[in-house]
């Protein structure tokens, strides 16, 4: 059965992040995941249309009455 540890491998040692498995010898595959330093990319709108939006109504309520609701009826 194969099994994933989580362990950062560093000037030749490897640091376990998870538990250490339990084996004295095993054939292992090594998978090396390049680290980001940088934050997830945010998506920014254009500066063509800031300041263009308006909020019509309370951000919290519907905008229309619940009695005009179609799928209520």
């Amino acid at each position: 059965m194969l099994k994933s540890y989580e362990a950062i491998y560093e000037n030749g040692q490897v640091k376990w992040l998870t538990e250490q498995p339990q084996v004295t010898s095993a054939r292992i595959i090594v998978t090396v995941l390049e680290e980001s330093n940088s934050s997830p990319c945010r998506r920014t709108p254009p500066a063509s249309i800031a300041g263009k939006g308006k909020t019509l109504g309370d951000i919290v309520s519907p905008i229309v009455l619940e009695e005009d609701w179609e799928c209520l009826k």
